[in-house]
């Protein structure tokens, strides 16, 4: 790695980052187009963006992931030539993964040191690590136990450790890539403190997210992306979540669901003492209890990894339950006891996993062969002993219509379409099927903002249209926008329930993280 002095004006604050005609492909894909970056020293500045926006890219460049085809790097007014991580470390820039980057054997102090372990007896190294990892926790309000296994930390205090990490290695600028994913609100909101501190400190933050709440809450200053090009820079207090979606997007967005009053009818799924084991004999579900009605939307809510996959999957036919009963329209259709996914299709349920490319559609399949999967012996898809592919491809061409799949090619090949397309596509194939029952897992993963709005509305419309819909979600956003009613699990249990109007995200976060409902509801009016 070399670095030059840039001829920046003498005795001017340079900016911490300054990023210059950074150009990128990716064979015919063009995910950066000569982007124009500043980010000024001491501040929190947001990159907002659709999906393929370019910017994860753009952060891997300035880390050394990726080496930009075009461009410089300016850190703190000098032209730097990253090659790796290596050098992103040596020039003072840290970055906290999406996914964490963590031995979870190993202890706080152990991952910390990690590669940079130091002195020549590694007993000293260890011994003169621990006070600096000390002075860093005590200056940055970052409390986690030294000798804590990190495999036994919540994932908030697992986020720390990565902090404690890239400071101690130097990090004067630290990039945060989607940080809050699996936090509960009151954990992000201790993030977005430990982030005010480091600014304090005079540190620089790059805060990389799609929550745009996020954005207007914890930021100075934001940029935003769209398809690889930089399209705007403001300061956040001078703009709003209204403006940053129409930049995101290139159109105005409806961020805020209009819907009306639920009109339940009857009972039409209805769990009683549902328990769910793995094939290890874990119980991730423990006694689940609850009902769904026509006409209203029920929604999951919990930090990933909590048992709603698992719950979902229980009543979707997929995994078998080990204890309790699930009933439809007073009939039973307990999974695992002669109920398989085959035949609660056949009775009315229609499922939109969670993970579409693991459970709800082959990417090597074209768009017409996704588009059947499941219902593949539907009588209108025969033709003899063979399918009727004209058939096929013309209600594929239908579905695609009605939910706005682009391009609408029912030959292509489903790998081929964008993460949002693809989920319309499995969307479209089990609401047109005009379930009684629609479980439905994260709507809106990895959809972009615009896809978004036109999901939710689909599914409101599912409600009423009198259908019953039990709606999983760990975007409490999302849980509390469509929601009639919040069911909220912690460990495996559902731990209580909160109506529409009563629900806002410090009581659902309290409960998330495990406080009982009176407690959370309490805790709410005194604050």
């Amino acid at each position: 790695m070399h670095q030059m002095h840039g001829a920046g004006e003498t005795g001017a604050v340079q900016p911490a980052i300054e990023l210059r005609g950074i150009d990128k492909r990716f064979g015919a894909v063009h995910a950066n187009k000569s982007i124009d970056l500043k980010v000024e020293k001491g501040t929190i500045h947001g990159i907002v963006g659709e999906n393929g926006a370019g910017k994860s890219t753009l952060m891997s460049i300035l880390y050394g992931f990726y080496q930009a085809d075009g461009g410089t790097i300016h850190v703190d007014g000098r032209l730097c030539d990253i090659k790796g991580s290596e050098d992103a470390i040596a020039v003072g820039i840290g970055m906290v993964h999406q996914h964490f980057m963590l031995v979870e054997p190993f202890t706080v102090l152990e991952n910390v040191i990690l590669g940079v372990e130091g002195g020549a007896i590694l007993r000293e190294g260890v011994d003169k690590a621990r006070g600096e990892l000390k002075r860093l926790e005590r200056e940055y309000a970052l409390d986690v136990n030294p000798d804590a296994i990190v495999g036994d930390l919540s994932v908030g205090l697992q986020q720390r450790v990565e902090i404690l990490k890239a400071l101690y290695r130097g990090a004067e600028i630290l990039i945060l890539d989607e940080p809050t994913g699996v936090l509960t609100p009151q954990e992000a909101d201790h993030l977005f403190r430990i982030l005010e501190t480091l600014k304090q400190q005079g540190k620089t933050v790059v805060l990389i997210t799609h929550k745009l709440r996020e954005i207007m809450a914890a930021t100075d200053n934001v940029s935003v992306m769209r398809q690889g090009e930089m399209v705007a820079h403001r300061k956040t207090a001078e703009t709003s979540p209204e403006e940053l979606s129409e930049l995101m997007v290139g159109r105005k967005v409806l961020l805020r669901l209009e819907k009306g009053e639920a009109a339940p009818a009857a009972t039409v799924l209805e769990v009683d003492n549902l328990c769910v084991e793995t094939s290890q004999g874990v119980r991730k579900v423990k006694n689940a209890s609850f009902s769904v009605r026509a006409g209203e939307i029920v929604g999951i809510a919990g930090v990933s990894g909590n048992g709603q996959s698992e719950l979902l999957e229980a009543l979707g036919g997929i995994r078998a339950v080990t204890e309790g009963q699930v009933l439809l329209n007073g009939q039973d259709v307990t999974p695992g006891r002669g109920v398989d996914a085959a035949e609660l299709r056949k009775r009315g349920v229609a499922h939109v996993p969670e993970d579409r490319h693991r459970m709800a559609m082959v990417t090597s399949f074209s768009a017409k062969e996704a588009a059947i999967l499941g219902y593949e012996d539907d009588a209108s898809y025969q033709k003899g002993l063979f399918l009727n592919w004209h058939a096929i491809s013309d209600a594929t061409k239908h579905l695609m219509s009605e939910f706005d799949v682009r391009p609408n090619d029912p030959d292509l090949k489903a790998a081929n379409f964008s993460g949002g397309n693809q989920q319309k596509l499995v969307l479209a194939r089990e609401i047109m099927r005009d379930p009684e029952l629609l479980l439905v897992g994260q709507p809106t993963r990895g959809v972009d903002i615009g896809a978004i709005e036109f999901i939710h509305k689909r599914i409101v419309a599912m409600r009423d249209a009198g259908k019953a819909v039990l709606l999983v979600s760990v975007e409490l956003d999302e849980i509390m926008s469509l929601a009639d009613r919040i069911l909220v699990m912690c460990d495996g249990a559902i731990i209580g329930e909160v109506s529409a109007a009563d629900a806002n995200e410090r009581v659902l976060g309290l409960m998330m993280a495990g406080v009982d409902p009176h407690e959370a509801k309490a805790a709410e009016g005194q604050s």
